[in-house]
């Protein structure tokens, strides 16, 4: 696989550390609009082969089905950190009903679904909420006691991207895994989904006839809400001093709603720092990995260059994650639901640019990412002039005539522009650059020598008769994907660690695939 990292920084001992990635991510979840859901114990694993102790909520019965659909491998145990992700329609009236299996020394436990009004029973017919509520009352909202119930109902009235947790003794819960994430897709009519001006209907295929794996057209009901892909990604920390301080009093005699745990929440210190409950390199491992049973969803985004790609970003934990998005800055569309539209003009968004999306404890944020190659001030394909290569302009200055080229959305003021000074491929010359040899380069897994988009970006940079790496160490064959690797990551340096040893932690990898390869997020 030909990579090319932008963070210079970590270099090709990091990339010698990593192995092939997988495409396979989206913004896996369950659907319907009754949930049946429980909250349990039972362990996840980190990087350094540590097994903790944690609670998570899961599935006590089947759900009514899956997004993607069809999505390999697709389950919901019952009990997963973070805990199933609820895609449901604007409009709909969600039912969530909530069963405590909690060890009893836990006490209560419970669900907020901040940001909408919540009835602690199923709606009556008519939309109010009965007399008579599920549960026992708690400081926060109706909570389940152990071994029983607790019912949750409510409109979905906000599109977006929101998140849930526990709204019982939320140092510990929350810490010990209780989270999840809610998706409201936006309706222009009750059950059918919008379809703003300008964008596309989910359909089974996208323009270049590759997979269409969105859960709708558009964030909001909003034309400048059009995406191509979404990627949700909920970010936490770990101490795991508390989670063996709970596991320890997990078998604690109790008859109390309060629990019988007397578990030291402060000072806190965490080890483990959790995208979609794994640390890198476990979350670039494919969505239901068989060996992270109670950690389904991973962190792996890919694009092809011009796709605007939806990012759904959630703070779970107790500390705020500068979290850095490298190859572009992050466009907000929204935060918890609400647009940030322009006070003079409605129809136009007024969400900032951002180098770090700073993900803040309980708060949810919709954002926009997009990667064309424009400003790089190079041919990223490696045309030189006279191989037969097309870069037409369309108003904008890139090539959309045909989707289906492999250069698609190629920024034609740098067609044919060289990169290198002396090639020794079959590439252009009189660029700035000369690349080391090839054969000092390619003895790693990712990077292929090439520092090119296409499906024979190798092969063209390379000499010696296009056998590169020669140890053959690439583990995809050159003539297939070749694509830039932008590294995303928490810019606190402490958070791309594991238990303090790097690298690991709050860091991915966002692949740009040139267009002739196909992102298969079902497999």
């Amino acid at each position: 696989m030909a990579r090319l990292t932008r963070f210079a920084r970590f270099g090709a001992a990091l990339l010698a550390a990593l192995f092939c990635l997988h495409a396979q991510a989206a913004a896996p979840g369950i659907t319907g609009t009754t949930f049946d859901l429980s909250a349990e114990a039972n362990r996840v694993s980190q990087p350094d082969g540590a097994s903790i102790y944690a609670w998570g909520y899961g599935c006590r019965t089947a759900p009514a089905g899956f997004s993607p659909a069809g999505i390999a491998g697709a389950n919901c145990p019952s009990m997963q950190v973070p805990g199933p992700t609820l895609i449901v329609k604007q409009g709909d009236v969600v039912t969530v009903t909530l069963t405590n299996n909690l060890p009893a020394a836990a006490g209560n436990t419970s669900i907020l679904f901040p940001g909408f009004q919540v009835c602690a029973a199923v709606l009556n017919p008519d939309g109010t909420c009965p007399a008579t509520q599920t549960g026992v009352p708690g400081v926060l909202t109706r909570e389940a006691t152990h071994g029983n119930k607790v019912t949750y109902s409510f409109v979905a009235a906000t599109p977006g991207t929101h998140s849930y947790y526990s709204g019982t003794q939320g140092d510990l819960q929350i810490e010990m895994g209780l989270s999840g994430a809610l998706i409201v897709l936006p309706t222009s009519a009750p059950g059918t989904l919008a379809v703003p001006t300008g964008c596309r209907a989910v359909s089974s295929t996208l323009p270049d006839g590759q997979p269409d794996y969105r859960n709708a057209a558009a964030a909001y009901n909003h034309s400048a809400t059009c995406y191509d892909r979404e990627y949700l990604f909920q970010f936490a920390e770990m101490d795991p001093r508390i989670h063996s301080q709970a596991e320890q009093q997990a078998a604690k005699a109790c008859t109390q709603s309060t629990g019988c745990m007397t578990v030291e929440t402060e000072p806190y210190h965490p080890a483990y720092f959790l995208i979609n409950g794994r640390s890198m390199p476990d979350d670039m491992d494919p969505n239901y990995a068989p060996q992270y049973p109670n950690q389904p969803y991973n962190g792996n985004p890919h694009m092809h260059p011009g796709e605007l790609v939806l990012l759904r970003v959630i703070g779970t934990g107790r500390w705020q994650h500068p979290f850095h998005e490298h190859g572009n800055h992050v466009r907000v569309l929204a935060r918890d639901g609400n647009l940030l539209l322009s006070k003079t003009d409605a129809t136009k968004l007024a969400g900032p640019l951002l180098f770090t999306t700073t993900t803040t404890p309980g708060l949810a944020m919709d954002g926009i990412f997009y990667w064309t190659g424009k400003g790089l001030n190079w041919d990223v394909y490696g045309h030189k002039a006279g191989d037969g290569s097309v870069c037409i302009p369309d108003a904008n200055g890139y090539y959309t005539a045909d989707p289906k080229a492999p250069n698609y959305y190629e920024w034609c003021a740098d067609h044919n522009k060289a990169l290198e000074a002396h090639p020794f491929g079959n590439v252009g010359s009189g660029g700035p650059i000369t690349l080391p040899d090839a054969r000092v380069l390619t003895n790693g897994a990712w990077f292929g020598g090439s520092p090119y988009l296409g499906p024979d970006a190798t092969v063209r940079a390379t000499a010696y008769n296009g056998t590169t790496p020669p140890s053959g160490t690439v583990v995809n064959p050159p003539s297939a994907e070749a694509g830039f690797a932008y590294m995303w990551h928490s810019h606190n340096e402490r958070e791309i660690t594991t238990n303090n040893i790097f690298p690991g932690g709050m860091m991915m990898m966002m692949l740009v695939d040139p267009q002739a390869f196909t992102i298969n997020e079902g497999n």
